[in-house]
């Protein structure tokens, strides 16, 4: 097909997987191009693509759709607060924090960043933000901080008092967040981000791998890695904590904050500890030989006392102490509360879900691939089973049906965010 040319063009410039967002989108943007240009047909307009750079951003931008808000996952925001003002104490004073928003869109990420510092009492001096996206229009909306109502969503927009002034129907960010954020266009897969190697405290980057196929994803992840400091933390999107794993990087234990650390090469393993008693027995002492005692008077029985049962987790109580548990890294205590809850509650797809997590994570990919099954035969579009499963599907070979759950978790995403 005459397409194909260009799908392989959206995969090399920008890793693009053209089954994520949809081939019909791709080929509406094309014949917009077209018509933008005039010209005759999809041939003549890939002679055009490739003799002008802009004419490749262009297809780009009509390619890319962003979708952001403020503070979007707001207990990320919040556990980066506690973080930063930890790290700037190991720091002392030896230089300012360093961010990086990647990719920034129109900069709705990067200003929450700035605002929940700023919010949380850090000085203006001790940070700074750098903001990358790939389409220079994204940035130029960002860079003037002009922001419509579809910005601004859920019940706490307190922030918007605090930071914005009205203008007309929209709303100006004050200049003293905007200072604190450095925007540029740039590519994630770009090689010039090496360096910047191990020089950002604590990097964003949420959201973008569904839009890649799997080696794509496996080589951003490797660029973030590498971009984040030794002590820094890597937030992430809510179904793409499972390549992390795979790739030396834990959970650091803050619930539904997705941040993790890279994992010490040297971790020690703990060893089996012998099983003691629980009240061990005195050594024995020998008896001098002594007249007999007199036999004991016998004592009324005494009843045994009943023990007291541990009360009973209500089913959220439970599904809140997995996540927490999944969160902090304690497969062992999450694992049981999952086989807990299936014993005492119906199945729920997040609780496979998160089994199928575990054993992903473990290594044990029959398991993984068992339990997510299970996940999306009780709930078809999990977005995160989808592309936990398309990822082990993909690693064994079977790239159509990787593709095919790829798809469908891009549909899920962009059906949830409309």
């Amino acid at each position: 097909m005459s397409q194909q040319r260009f799908f392989r063009f959206l995969q090399e410039r920008i890793g693009l997987d053209v089954e994520s967002v949809g081939v019909p989108m791709v080929e509406r943007a094309l014949r917009q191009r077209c018509v933008a240009l005039n010209a005759a047909n999809l041939d003549d307009y890939w002679l055009r693509l490739q003799q002008s750079a802009d004419e490749q951003q262009a297809l780009i931008e009509a390619v890319i759709v962003p979708e952001t808000w403020f503070f979007r996952y707001p207990e990320s925001f919040t556990a980066l607060a506690g973080l930063a003002h930890k790290r700037l104490a190991e720091l002392a004073g030896e230089r300012p924090l360093r961010l990086l928003s990647l990719p920034c869109s129109t900069g709705e990420e990067p200003y929450s960043l700035a605002m929940a510092l700023l919010d949380a009492g850090l000085n203006p001096a001790t940070f700074q933000i750098d903001a990358m996206d790939i389409s220079p229009n994204s940035v130029a909306k960002a860079v003037q901080a002009v922001y419509g109502r579809n910005s601004f969503r859920g019940s706490d927009l307190a922030f918007r008092e605090r930071h914005f002034v009205d203008v007309g129907d929209s709303h100006q960010l004050d200049e003293r967040v905007r200072q604190q954020v450095r925007f540029e266009v740039g590519n994630v897969l770009d090689p010039i981000l090496a360096s910047r190697n191990g020089q950002y405290d604590f990097v964003f980057c949420r959201n973008l791998l569904i839009y890649f196929d799997v080696q794509t994803q496996q080589r951003v992840f490797e660029v973030l890695k590498r971009l984040v400091h030794t002590e820094g933390v890597l937030f992430i999107g809510p179904a793409e904590g499972s390549l992390l794993a795979r790739l030396g990087m834990r959970p650091l234990g803050i619930a539904q904050s997705f941040a993790y650390v890279r994992q010490p090469a040297d971790a020690p393993i703990a060893a089996p500890q012998p099983l003691r008693s629980a009240s061990p027995l005195p050594p024995a002492t020998p008896i001098a030989p002594s007249r007999p005692a007199p036999a004991p008077r016998p004592r009324p029985a005494t009843p045994l006392a009943a023990p007291v049962a541990a009360p009973r987790e209500s089913e959220s109580e439970l599904l809140a102490s997995i996540a927490r548990q999944a969160n902090a890294g304690d497969s062992v205590q999450a694992r049981a509360s999952c086989q807990r809850y299936l014993r005492e509650f119906a199945p729920k797809a997040q609780v496979y879900y998160w089994l199928g997590l575990l054993s992903d994570t473990e290594g044990d990919a029959a398991q993984a691939l068992s339990h997510y099954r299970k996940a999306l035969y009780l709930e078809p579009q999990h977005p995160e089973a989808l592309l936990h499963l398309a990822t082990l599907l993909a690693a064994q070979g079977d790239s159509a049906g990787a593709r095919r759950l790829q798809e469908r978790a891009a549909r899920v995403g962009r059906e949830s965010e409309r």
